[in-house]
């Protein structure tokens, strides 16, 4: 697997570079910040290797830290490569913690191919990851939605998984909710 690449830049699209390494074209789609580098320069980019039915894809990302980042971003369902990087090339990783930490749907609503339902999934699934939780992030997607899939909206639901208990059992943060939401 490809984790790193450092090459000569030898065409530009407006979504990816080819990379040259020892004789060797990689297509690499990276944010735009890396696209402003000049034909014939080099640059160096860590990779997210993709590998799926329809073929390989690699991601650029300019640091560890930004590609670290995007790998938890992917981890949401609904967000694939082409969106994460889609969401760090509309703003600096910084911008999208504090988004998340916000619970600022906003934000990521002004990206294409993210909607109000994918905007919320993130803000839920990361908050947790983004403040330092960790652990609660995964159990917090499932309770949201089922409170969803139970006919509750997108507003509702956001309100109430921030007062339940994050470190129940999600059977628990499940009757928790329903109650605050007077079912």
């Amino acid at each position: 697997m490809i984790a790193y690449l450092k090459g000569k830049v030898l065409e530009k699209s407006t979504s990816f570079l080819i990379l040259e390494n020892n004789g060797i074209g990689y297509k690499v789609f990276v944010t735009p910040e890396t696209l402003e580098a000049k034909t014939g320069s080099e640059v160096a980019v860590y990779i997210y290797h993709k590998v799926s039915e329809d073929g390989q894809s690699l991601y650029g990302l300019p640091d560890f830290s930004t590609l670290q980042f995007f790998e938890m971003l992917i981890t949401v369902s609904g967000v694939g490569p082409k969106v994460a990087l889609a969401i760090l090339s509309a703003a600096r990783v910084d911008a999208v913690r504090q988004a998340i930490a916000n619970q600022d749907a906003g934000m990521f609503k002004r990206i294409s191919g993210i909607g109000t339902k994918t905007a919320e999934k993130i803000i839920v699934e990361l908050k947790d990851k983004v403040l330092g939780g960790g652990e609660g992030a995964a159990g917090s997607s499932e309770v949201f939605d089922a409170l969803l899939a139970l006919g509750y909206n997108n507003r509702e639901v956001r309100e109430v998984i921030n007062k339940i208990d994050a470190s129940a059992s999600q059977g628990e943060q499940i009757k928790q909710a329903l109650k605050l939401l007077g079912k």
